[in-house]
């Protein structure tokens, strides 16, 4: 079982990506390997429906994910949707990359009037790339992170308890 957890922001005081690390931290406790990535160290270029599909980094990414039979996306919400760099890494990976894949999601905003937004995303990745969405998610806002760390305890539990059931739905389509 290959599980990836990938921390979309690419805002360097990101508050999605202390719930990924969170949800790293989580998995290294039970001793269940993953691997990570950070879309602030691979620059994709923006999907142009084109030349964008031959950048190096576009087949390293799909490597990446091709490779992953579960995966944990970490992504802030910007109006009402995950950010724009995800759903680039989307656009640029698709089929090949995200097919029969198990997806959580652990997003953070800047309220609570956007708790539902992820439903978008994982409504296509189920339809488009039979993507099997685990049915628990976080969701945090700023009232959660304090001095660059997550600050409520139940944020920390929820964050473990989604690395864990990606982990065991994971492992259970696996064989």
């Amino acid at each position: 079982m290959n599980l990836l957890i990938i921390s979309a922001s690419l805002n360097p005081d990101s508050k999605s990506r202390l719930l990924a690390d969170e949800a790293s931290s989580a998995l290294n406790a039970k001793g269940i390997a993953h691997e990570e990535l950070d879309l602030r160290d691979l620059p994709l270029p923006l999907c142009d429906g084109g030349a964008a599909y031959g950048d190096p980094h576009v087949a390293q990414a799909s490597k990446i994910l091709g490779q992953a039979d579960g995966i944990i996306v970490a992504s802030p919400i910007y109006n009402y949707d995950v950010n724009a760099a995800l759903k680039n890494l989307i656009e640029l990976t698709g089929k090949g990359a995200w097919e029969n894949k198990t997806v959580a999601f652990l997003n953070a905003a800047g309220g609570g009037s956007s708790y539902m937004s992820v439903m978008a995303l994982a409504n296509s990745l189920m339809l488009d790339f039979r993507c099997v969405i685990v049915p628990r998610f976080v969701y945090a806002t700023p009232a959660d992170f304090d001095a660059g760390e997550i600050s409520n305890p139940r944020v920390r539990e929820r964050v473990a308890e989604c690395a864990l059931a990606t982990a065991a739905l994971t492992k259970q389509r696996c064989g």
